[in-house]
């Protein structure tokens, strides 16, 4: 074995503690925030719809932020990110904020996080051996996805004993979650021991032609997400009365469908390509928007009660909402795939993701109207006519595209 070879797997290794670090501290934060607002808050549907706007422009903004620090370089950025994520999470859990001093610290928390979104991406794929993009992204999801399932089972069983509160001066689940950041920080310091990081000498901007198929998936995806991450479990939240306790047991079945599911998906993508893959994506998620659109105009209207038959359909409709974000990493990989040069991927990565959160922001806004105004299934009407969409899309894109 060569000196390269035993450098790169080192790295994999530290970025494997990285990855799972911080699925646990996402699943103790981010996964819970809704019920964090409606708890904590008293927030309603369209309150929970302009949250997003301070929770989500960090999105839009990281184009700008990646391009100004690249010169910094991937794993020298994701430390100033992470450090962000770190003040936000921490300040979140520790000072028992009001309303509107919450939403600075959640911006700053989400800042920290969009940063780091492209920055694992371009890192871990640079890990890859040649054309294995999607399966070690496979393989780096299903760790995250593990350990995340570990945060679900901390939740359910914190909240359900009482440990746990959205109501005490300290939200403990917001607290640990900080530790296993400065956790991450720390591998980060490590990892740039082993690994060349990828930089420029000047910000770069990337705004390509050979990539606009990207950014149009990008864009898609974007506001599919903010639905799926808002108001799918909402139906749960307002009209089923889930608590934190309730919406653990989904996020483990979620979770551990999630560690085996991933490595395939990733596996998948490598051997019959990413436009297939992304067709099977958004043919999925037509079906369970189908399914919440049904559920809430039932529950909404009144001829579905809280059975227990409709209370278990509901929670398989979010369980497989769940499953099928899991190919969402499809993008990132087609992204790498057709880079013209190593240096456009983060960037590339960065303006993907400012395009995916203009339009998370715009539809998660419009999405709270149409559920207050219209009723709920409204909501999932519209999210289904985005992944037809998507699916047109992805049929496009030409089979020399796909990963070797």
């Amino acid at each position: 074995m060569t000196t390269e070879e035993r450098k790169r797997q080192k790295a994999v290794m530290i970025f494997m503690f990285i990855v799972a670090l911080s699925g646990l501290a996402l699943g103790l934060s981010d996964s819970i925030f809704s019920v964090y607002f409606y708890e904590a808050f008293g927030t309603d549907a369209v309150q929970r719809g302009w949250i997003e706007l301070p929770r989500e422009l960090p999105g839009v903004l990281v184009m700008f932020v990646v391009s100004g620090l690249a010169f910094l370089g991937d794993i020298r950025m994701a430390l100033v990110a992470q450090a962000l994520t770190i003040i936000g999470i921490l300040a979140m859990g520790l000072l028992s904020p009001t309303f509107e001093v919450m939403l600075i610290f959640l911006f700053i928390k989400s800042l920290g996080a969009h940063m780091l979104m492209p920055l694992y991406d371009s890192i871990g794929m640079s890990l890859a051996k040649s054309g294995g993009f999607g399966t070690i992204m496979g393989r780096f999801n299903g760790l995250r996805t593990a350990f995340g399932m570990l945060a679900a089972i901390a939740v359910f069983f914190g909240f359900r004993s009482g440990f746990f509160s959205f109501t005490t001066p300290v939200v403990l689940p917001f607290v640990i979650a900080g530790a296993a950041f400065i956790g991450v920080f720390v591998c980060l310091l490590t990892l740039r021991r082993y690994t060349d990081d990828v930089k420029t000498d000047k910000p770069r901007f990337v705004m390509k032609k050979a990539y606009t198929k990207y950014y149009i998936l990008a864009m898609l995806f974007g506001a599919r997400k903010q639905i799926m991450f808002v108001y799918g479990p909402w139906v749960l939240i307002e009209l089923l009365g889930f608590g934190a306790e309730n919406m653990a047991p989904i996020l483990i079945v979620g979770s551990a469908v999630g560690i085996f599911f991933l490595p395939m998906v990733g596996r998948w993508i490598d051997k019959f390509g990413t436009s297939r893959i992304m067709v099977i994506e958004a043919g999925l998620f037509l079906v369970v928007y189908l399914g919440y659109g049904f559920i809430s105009a039932g529950l909404h209207g009144g001829w579905l009660t809280g059975a227990v038959v409709v209370i278990a359909v509901a929670v398989a409709v979010n369980v497989a909402d769940r499953v099928t974000m899991y190919f969402g990493m499809v993008r990132n990989v087609y992204m790498r795939s057709i880079a013209l040069a190593p240096e456009d991927v983060t960037p590339t990565l960065a303006t993907g993701m400012a395009l995916d959160h203009v339009l998370s922001i715009t539809s998660a806004i419009i999405c709270g109207y149409l559920w207050w105004e219209l009723g709920p299934q409204y909501v999932f009407v519209f999210a289904g006519v985005l992944a037809a969409c998507n699916m047109i899309v992805a049929r496009t894109i030409k089979k020399e595209e796909k990963p070797a």
